[in-house]
């Protein structure tokens, strides 16, 4: 097979980085991996990382935390403003990622900038990448992309639900279908069958309700609500299925399904209940394991996000470098990874922070002005 070449790509800038907010502090405990210089018009210029999503707040992230490890970064999104954007040493809109062009645009933003490695942050564009991944590797993008089928047992509630059953791990009842109500015990909630943070989430405490509701829309599933402390744990595994760690926190506070309040903590049974449900569903990479600690220690899962979370920096703040981890692995897919530690009692209060542009779409320093910022050159 011939592989085109890639298209014209698509607008992109170049912006100067200001230094990230220093809300957290994050102790990296694990070398980060500097990539060699590639030789490129008569200069050593290191070949640069491509980050998707960086208008969310697990691509600005990823973003960040690269950038204060010294890579050269490339961030891309959907969203022309992207704040994840003027946080990297460039940037580019690319269509969402169904659009049938998203891996020739990515392709061309990577050609463009020099860009060897490829950190997806959006569950909805795996399976189009996933796809791609040879296509990619053969121009010189290499990447590290979960199994199509693990991709869509944690975007499908309904289909993840059914796979934690199988395999004997905690999960609340759960029905797609109004006549399975019944085998549900109340009080319920009823979410979207896919989708992420709390869009379209219903608490519900008549049956009826529960009913009408699922008959009214054939894309929603209920749940029995879970009591107890709500936790996230991140964690990731290794391409042989080993998993390299596990970092749990409490999500003290969340605003839009986004943690804004956390505090990492250890425990076994999480720990335990994260490496069960990441085997059953046969996941690799990151992941983002939601659920319930009840008061008499039991551990539940909710669900899975094949991707690094939004409450990424306090997992980076407590110790355990999860995004250079990850990237090594995608640079060198031999290599074997090491086991990340963190610690924990690490607390997280998140802030808003602002980044801007001029009228031609180079960044501007942030206010106020702490360091002079770099020339954005647009590309």
């Amino acid at each position: 097979m011939t592989l085109a070449p890639p298209p014209v790509p698509p607008t992109d800038r170049a912006a100067p980085r200001p230094a990230p907010p220093s809300e957290t502090t994050v102790r990296i405990r694990v070398p980060v991996p500097v990539p060699p210089p590639a030789r490129t018009g008569g200069r050593h210029t290191p070949p640069a990382v491509l980050v998707t999503g960086a208008g969310g707040p697990a691509g600005v992230a990823v973003v960040r935390h690269l950038v204060a490890s010294g890579h050269r970064v490339v961030a891309v999104d959907a969203d022309p403003h992207a704040a994840g954007g003027a946080l990297a040493d460039a940037s580019a809109t690319v269509p969402r990622g169904d659009h049938p062009g998203y891996a020739s645009a990515l392709l061309a933003v990577a050609v463009r900038h020099g860009c060897d490695a490829l950190v997806p942050t959006v569950a909805e564009e795996l399976p189009a990448l996933r796809t791609a991944a040879p296509w990619l590797s053969a121009h010189g993008l290499a990447s590290w992309l979960p199994d199509e089928e693990a991709v869509q047992l944690c975007c499908d509630k309904d289909l993840f639900a059914r796979r934690m059953v199988a395999a004997g791990v905690a999960h609340p009842a759960t029905s797609a279908h109004r006549d399975g109500v019944a085998d549900v015990p109340g009080p319920w909630v009823v979410k979207p069958r896919t989708g992420r943070g709390s869009r379209g989430v219903q608490l519900l405490d008549d049956p009826t309700a529960v009913r009408a509701a699922l008959a009214a829309d054939p894309d929603l599933v209920v749940q029995t609500r879970l009591t107890g402390r709500e936790f996230t744990a991140d964690a990731l595994v290794d391409r042989d299925g080993e998993l390299l760690t596990v970092v749990p926190r409490w999500r003290t506070e969340t605003r839009a399904g986004i943690s804004v309040k956390g505090t990492t903590f250890a425990s076994v049974p999480v720990t335990e209940l994260v490496q069960a449900t990441l085997a059953a569903v046969g996941l690799t990479g990151p992941a983002n394991v939601q659920g319930f600690v009840a008061e008499d220690g039991t551990a539940t899962v909710m669900e899975v996000n094949p991707r690094f979370s939004g409450g990424l920096p306090l997992t980076l703040a407590a110790g355990a470098d999860v995004v250079g981890t990850y990237l090594t692995g995608v640079r060198t897919p031999g290599t074997a990874l090491p086991r990340l530690w963190f610690t924990p009692g690490v607390r997280m209060s998140r802030y808003f922070a602002e980044t801007f542009t001029g009228p031609d779409g180079v960044a501007l320093p942030a206010l106020p002005a702490s360091a002079p910022a770099r020339s954005g050159v647009r590309s």
